[in-house]
This record gives C-alpha cells, sequence and structure tokens, in this order.
C-alpha cells in the first residue's frame, strides 16, 4: 500500500492508493488459515477446505472477489474518482495486476491522515470481503462475522470520508 501525492492546479492534490496483489493475498490466506486452525471440528476436510483459498484452481475466485471489492471502493469513493469513460468496451476477462490501484482527486486541505486511514479501510474492506465470499463457499456459518467486518469499513467509507467532502457552516451566534 502506498500513497503517492502531487499537486494540481488549484490547489488539490492527486494520490494514488496501490495495493499490492501478493500482500492482499496474504493477508487474505493469513485470515482464512487462523479461520481454519479455530475451527472447532474434528473433520481435517473442512479445515483443510477453508485454508486452501489460494490454492491453484480456488484463487482465481479470490481475485475476481478482489477486483470487484476494489471497483467498489472506487465506486464508493466516486466524489474523488470519478472520471470520463476512455473503454467504452468491456469484457469479463479476470484481471491480475501486480497491484489495483485507485486514483483520488482530493480537494485542498485534505489530510494526510485521513487518506492513510482511508488506505487502510480499502485494505480491511477487500480482504473481509475476499474471506466471508470464501467462508460462503466452504463454512457457511463463518460468513456473518466476515461480512460484517466489511460492513463496518464500508461504512467508514461511505459516511466518515464523505462526511469530510461538504463545507461546514458555523451559526452566527456563539451559543
Amino acid at each position: 500500500m502506498s500513497c503517492i501525492l502531487q499537486q494540481q492546479e488549484g490547489g488539490g492534490t492527486v494520490a494514488v492508493m496501490s495495493f499490492n496483489r501478493e500482500r492482499l493475498l496474504y493477508d487474505i490466506e493469513n485470515n482464512a488459515h487462523i479461520e481454519g486452525d479455530a475451527m472447532e471440528s474434528e473433520d481435517g476436510h473442512s479445515r483443510h477446505l477453508v485454508q486452501d483459498i489460494a490454492e491453484e484452481g480456488n484463487i482465481d475466485r479470490v481475485l475476481r472477489v478482489v477486483d470487484l471489492s476494489i471497483a467498489e471502493c472506487r465506486e464508493m469513493l466516486y466524489c474523488f474518482t470519478k472520471y470520463d469513460v476512455d473503454r467504452p468496451e468491456l469484457d469479463n476477462a479476470l484481471n491480475i495486476p501486480e497491484s489495483y490501484g485507485i486514483v483520488l482527486t482530493l480537494p485542498p486541505g485534505f489530510s494526510q491522515t485521513t487518506l492513510n486511514l482511508l488506505e487502510r479501510q480499502v485494505h480491511e474492506y477487500v480482504v473481509c470481503k475476499a474471506v466471508a465470499d470464501w467462508m460462503s463457499i466452504t463454512h457457511p456459518d463463518r460468513v456473518e462475522g466476515w461480512a460484517a467486518k466489511a460492513a463496518s469499513a464500508k461504512t467508514w467509507i461511505q459516511t466518515k470520508l464523505q462526511a469530510r467532502t461538504g463545507r461546514t457552516r458555523r451559526p452566527m451566534h456563539p451559543f
């Protein structure tokens, strides 16, 4: 993950949040491994299914969910990520880049600390969405916890960040 900042004319800033695929997969695998270890099951096959999230064949499903989650984050951040259509013809080919990027055009005075927190919330959202999806396939009774974690990150992205974009109106009276 990294934020690359460039100043724009007019005082705004362009920031690029980059999410390395291998780092995302590491966190996804790590969470699935812990989830498998914590399973109260004598059936080793169930544990093995949960922990094999990034094995050959399984990884394609996980990467599709990662790609979808990044696209959802771009849409959640619409007021910062909007740009004109440059590829009107799309296909459903699996996109496996080395890193996923989100380009943001930020208003003047946007806080670096808010940007750092946003980056971490997007990372958490993507990881939790992927683990929740995998649990829906391999261990359905564990989906709710991961979905709740993803929903918490999504709520932060949609509400807390959006609140920072509007103008603040101060009342005319001191009390």
